[in-house]
């Protein structure tokens, strides 16, 4: 089983290799600290799961899954995050993951997760007390528990390093485009949410789990 590790922390990345290395079935064939990465990385090395963190700079987990997944739905993605909100547990499944855990779940519950993932099912951890969510996917309705976002993907990451405190020119960089587009993009971003200032910007994507308060 080949593993792509995508989290912005290196010795929790470095842990987490450990771990599932020792047993021989498993392979870490490539480890990132940003979504992004996970993007291209998934593209590159094809593997059959991705263990993703939800909260990763310029590009969270959710999108990251939601690119992963429509470029390669076989690849099968395992959240692992700090943050148990059914907010974005549903945001995760709905973006295509097939499991959510916490990071501080045991190492039984990871492999227990892995195996039922392999297996093209879902889990999420008895922890999060979720309890009307297994309903929900049951009657494969977990669209409609997810609230539609009118961005697009490239609007939701532009909208991510904006209330990341990133300046216009670096977003520009780091996207490869003009400043003109990022603020066009930007000025979308606000007609569309009927929002006018970069404050209620980033409290909007703290709540839509676009970026994290820690971030």
């Amino acid at each position: 089983m080949k593993i792509l590790l995508a989290d912005d922390h290196m010795i929790f990345r470095e842990a987490l290799k450990a771990l599932l290395e020792k047993d021989n079935s498993l392979t870490v064939v490539a480890e990132v600290d940003d979504g992004r990465m996970a993007v291209i990385m998934a593209r590159e090395f094809r593997p059959d799961i991705v263990i993703m963190d939800v909260a990763m700079p310029d590009m969270n987990g959710i999108e990251a899954t939601r690119c992963i997944v429509k470029e390669n739905p076989s690849i099968r993605i395992i959240a692992l995050s700090m943050y148990s909100d059914k907010h974005l547990v549903l945001k995760m499944i709905g973006a295509g993951a097939k499991a959510y855990l916490q990071k501080d779940c045991g190492s039984e519950e990871l492999l227990k997760a892995l195996t039922v993932v392999h297996d093209n099912k879902i889990y999420i951890s008895p922890k999060l007390h979720i309890d009307e969510l297994q309903s929900v996917l049951e009657e494969s309705e977990i669209q409609r528990a997810i609230t539609t976002t009118l961005l697009t993907t490239k609007e939701r990451e532009v909208l991510q390093m904006v209330a990341e405190g990133k300046p216009t020119k670096q977003i520009a960089q780091d996207l490869q485009v003009s400043m003109k587009t990022i603020e066009k993009h930007r000025g979308r971003i606000m007609e569309k949410l009927n929002i006018h200032s970069i404050a209620e910007l980033t409290k909007y994507a703290i709540r839509e789990g676009i970026t994290s308060v820690e971030k």
